[in-house]
């Protein structure tokens, strides 16, 4: 919900989470992104300002964007022109490259996870997915969406996260300019192949 915070001076929003409600492997999933995100302080990622938390709840105060998703931002233009489009993919790797010097990996990048706040500029969101990745190491846990997700991640294999995200940033680029996706299927086995061989038309 949205509520102005007196010590802040803005607008913000609070997240509630119902521990009890939560299995403990849920629970150290949320803690785990609480404690990355608190790691992150870049103007184009959703800002977590503080955390609160009783027996029962966890309250995460959190930056108020009123935007909506860039998904939904999409859908509604269909394309985006290519200086808008820039525009954006400029203010998501910036994020990133923030995000990647502190060795955090986003795991789940996709317009869905892009807010917008006011003035239109991008907000990084939902670190639910995201990983520590010190240097020289490499990741194992598959996640992230099928349309999104690297080679690598679709055939089970380790992968750099870093790279993983970088590839997701391509195909949001992809669908900034084009109004759809690179790697589409209704059929989910053969948009796995597809993605596998990374084999794509652009229009």
């Amino acid at each position: 919900r949205a509520d102005s915070n007196c010590v802040l001076g803005r607008k913000v929003a609070i997240k509630i989470i119902n521990r009890e409600k939560l299995s403990e492997s849920v629970l150290m999933k949320v803690e785990r992104e609480i404690a990355i995100m608190k790691l992150i302080d870049h103007p184009h990622v959703l800002g977590l300002s503080d955390v609160y938390e009783n027996k029962k709840y966890l309250y995460l105060i959190l930056e108020h964007v009123s935007g909506g998703e860039l998904f939904d931002y999409l859908v509604k233009k269909g394309r985006l022109t290519p200086k808008e489009a820039r525009k954006f993919f400029r203010q998501i790797i910036s994020a990133l490259d923030f995000c990647h010097s502190h060795s955090i990996c986003h795991r789940d990048l996709k317009p869905e996870n892009l807010l917008l706040d006011e003035k239109n500029n991008i907000k990084i969101a939902d670190f639910g997915m995201a990983s520590l990745q010190p240097a020289g190491s490499m990741l194992e846990t598959s996640c992230g969406s099928p349309h999104y997700a690297c080679p690598e991640v679709i055939r089970g294999e380790k992968y750099d996260g870093r790279r993983a995200d970088v590839w997701s940033c391509g195909v949001i680029l992809y669908a900034l300019l084009v109004g759809a996706l690179p790697f589409d299927d209704d059929n989910l086995r053969q948009l796995l192949e597809k993605v596998k061989r990374g084999v794509f038309h652009i229009p």
